[in-house]
């Protein structure tokens, strides 16, 4: 839960610490939400509060975000930030669960059921059946078209902890709205990034003999090439400002085992971007069908063609007499 204090003092060590403490404070203040359940008619609903200060962080932390070239910002009006959850939860999840605004800082939402892959990661249950899970339901949810982005829609905080995971249906379903991509990124960026964001959370903590072969069945899940080979133009680790927030997503997990990781998973993606190369050479080395030829005036039809075949096959030579000689 934010710490009122932090909060107080923060846009007055933006101001006199300049960007570092900027940096640290947007990190701090990650909980810009008041959220709390309820069982309402029946129902058991999660409450989800803009505090007076939350617009104030936002945009504090927007700020870092810009500054430290981080392509995802909060939405600091909290009309905005309404909105956006409610639309894209309903979008999602409609119509087994769905949310609606409660006053004019709140927004109620349906309670989903099941726990997050965070929880399962901690816990040690975390299982394949479940990556693939994410993989299938992510790659369903960028299908869905945004107005606010014009194009496919991108999350902005696909974290562990927001797959919430049905063990009764097997089923995922994605929550927390409050993170959205700059909308100046392709929706193939802001696709990798999401994807990426997913293993970074895995990256530091699920045991090195697993790590591989959870990252390439999330990957084999979601299958989508395209994104794949854009997530691996981002598998470095950052610099300067930006590296404040890597640290945050990677939960804090040392440079040097997050590096090998990284490059574990280059090399696996590169290796297969390779295999992928020969098929589509070999393709291309077909010979054109003759049925697919486009055809101008005078050219024979693929029947004149064969039936021209036959008769020269058929015909003598033209040093062989038509007819037997005769003897007398």
């Amino acid at each position: 839960m934010l710490i009122p204090q932090i909060a107080k003092t923060f846009t007055q060590r933006l101001l006199q610490n300049g960007l570092a403490d900027a940096a640290t404070a947007a990190v701090e203040s990650l909980d810009i939400h008041i959220v709390k359940e309820e069982v309402r008619h029946g129902r058991r609903v999660v409450l989800k509060m803009h505090h007076e200060l939350s617009e104030q962080i936002c945009d504090s932390a927007n700020l870092y975000f810009g500054l430290a070239d981080i392509p995802i910002r909060f939405f600091s009006k909290v009309a905005d930030w309404q909105r956006w959850e409610i639309d894209c939860f309903r979008m999602l999840n409609e119509p087994e669960f769905t949310a609606s605004p409660d006053g004019v800082n709140t927004v109620c939402a349906d309670k989903v059921p099941g726990e997050s892959l965070w929880n399962h990661m901690k816990h040690g249950t975390l299982v394949r059946a479940m990556l693939e899970a994410a993989g299938r339901e992510l790659r369903r949810a960028h299908s869905f078209h945004s107005s606010y982005f014009r194009g496919p829609w991108s999350h902005g905080d696909a974290s562990m902890p927001n797959f919430i995971y049905d063990s009764a249906s097997g089923k995922i379903r994605l929550i927390d709205f409050e993170l959205a991509h700059d909308r100046s990124l392709s929706a193939r960026v802001r696709h990798a990034d999401d994807v990426l964001v997913f293993l970074l959370d895995m990256i530091g903590i699920v045991p090195a003999r697993q790590w591989l072969p959870f990252a390439i069945c999330f990957l084999d899940a979601y299958g989508d090439q395209r994104v794949t080979d854009e997530l691996e133009r981002l598998l470095v680790i950052p610099g300067g400002l930006a590296r404040i927030w890597w640290n945050v997503r990677i939960n804090f997990a040392r440079t040097a085992k997050v590096n090998r990781r990284l490059e574990q998973l280059r090399r696996v993606l590169q290796l297969l971007r390779i295999q992928r190369v020969p098929a589509r050479r070999a393709r291309h080395k077909r010979l054109p069908s003759t049925s697919c030829q486009t055809t101008s005036p005078g050219m024979p039809s693929a029947s004149s063609r064969t039936r021209e075949m036959r008769e020269r096959a058929s015909a003598v030579s033209p040093g062989m007499p038509s007819k037997l000689p005769t003897t007398r």
